[in-house]
């Protein structure tokens, strides 16, 4: 990666230095935080006061609070590096991070008005889109443009979700919740194209990952179509491209994958963690006839696919960002395996021959500790500057 020398010089506090510093950290802690309080509204009986609808809590901060927190972050970071401008940094990237925070905080409390609740929400996304778009027209850097439309569909289906809870509109908040996660899965689609074989790469001595031209130009519009036909009711048609994504991303890891791979934790985490993106389109596809349950396709997509590929990347980019060594600890480590314990728990939870409840917070608690270890780890690293004196 290109390392841009600043003018500027790093102060011993550099959390609002560059996107990946606030958004990564408060990223890892909503994701333990907000799987923790779920477990705890589980076990009560008792569902969050969101909108008076707690249902849909848990879904929405994982999605709109946790997932798009590190898509933010990560952006805000690469199109620096893809475009050699500058991204939000100092105040205005504080201010950005605070909008986000304060669309956690304000549910909470019962007397914040609705509408203030969902302006805070929505507000959030488009700054992220200029704010990345600015530096993209001004390189002209075109290709990478992509991105602004995906994050405009996330606004749209963040604003499917809240037209609902506001009373406005009727039986959207469920699309929006789906919409949005589907589009993550997009996004990890297009960054994951990207960035898993460069890493692979660059990290595993003498491996060379094998692509197909082909399927790398028709996998994002095949994906765009997905959405699209997933938000029908033409199951066979969802269920035979979702097939179709399967088998077209497990071509594409086949490339990737080497047993050199698992020498190198940074690496194999995110392989690892790409399978299960494959599994979701294969189980979504099942779901689709009954054969098993939605709940189990969406969890791999979101804890194996997200959870895994987020922790896995937030550990790698977060060096590389900092200056240090790409290597890893015993800490981090372990917290890679927990989280895919954990994926395999969640997933296979119908499969497992302990009680649902049983196996639910089995794996909820092994995602919390492999996020506590993250914070743990990685907290000094991303407030404090880089080890190598450049502002970033």
């Amino acid at each position: 990666m290109i390392q841009l020398q600043e003018r500027r010089e790093p102060s011993s506090f550099s959390l609002f230095n560059l996107g990946f510093r606030p958004f990564f950290l408060a990223g890892a802690i909503s994701a333990a935080v907000l799987v923790g309080l779920w477990l705890i509204a589980l076990s009560q009986g008792y569902q969050p006061n969101y909108y008076q609808i707690g249902v849909y809590w848990h879904a929405h901060e994982m999605i709109f609070g946790f997932s798009v927190a590190i898509i933010a972050g990560f952006l805000l970071t690469a199109v620096k590096t893809w475009t050699n401008v500058q991204t939000l940094y100092s105040w205005p990237l504080a201010g950005l991070f605070l909008l986000w925070l304060s669309a956690r905080i304000l549910p909470i409390f019962s007397e914040t008005p609705a509408t203030i609740v969902a302006a805070v929400d929505l507000a959030f996304l488009p700054l992220v889109a200029i704010s990345i778009a600015w530096p993209i027209i001004r390189s002209k850097n075109y290709r990478n443009l992509v991105f602004v439309p995906v994050l405009t569909a996330f606004f749209i289906a963040n604003l499917l979700f809240h037209l609902e809870l506001l009373g406005i509109a009727e039986s959207t908040a469920e699309h929006g919740i789906q919409l949005g996660l589907l589009l993550v899965i997009m996004v990890i689609t297009i960054i994951g194209g990207r960035v898993i074989p460069f890493f692979t790469e660059r990290g595993v001595e003498g491996v060379k990952c094998k692509k197909y031209p082909l399927l790398e130009k028709i996998i994002i519009p095949t994906s765009i179509l997905w959405i699209l036909i997933s938000l029908s009711e033409f199951k066979t048609a969802i269920a035979a491209i979702s097939l179709i994504l399967g088998l077209m991303n497990l071509v594409r890891i086949s490339g990737w994958m080497s047993p050199k791979i698992f020498k190198v934790p940074l690496v194999w985490i995110l392989q690892v963690s790409y399978m299960f993106i494959v599994m979701g389109f294969f189980l979504y596809a099942l779901s689709l006839f009954e054969i098993v349950s939605q709940s189990v396709a969406f969890h791999a997509f979101a804890t194996g696919g997200i959870g895994g590929l987020t922790l896995g990347m937030m550990a790698r980019v977060s060096l590389g960002h900092t200056g240090r060594k790409l290597a890893t600890s015993p800490m981090i480590v372990t917290a890679f395996i927990l989280m895919i314990i954990s994926s395999l728990l969640r997933v296979g939870i119908d499969l497992i021959p302990l009680p649902y409840m049983s196996t639910l917070h089995l794996a909820g608690s092994l995602w919390i500790l492999a996020w506590i270890l993250f914070v743990i780890k990685y907290t000094p690293i991303l407030i404090k500057p880089r080890v190598d004196g450049v502002y970033g």
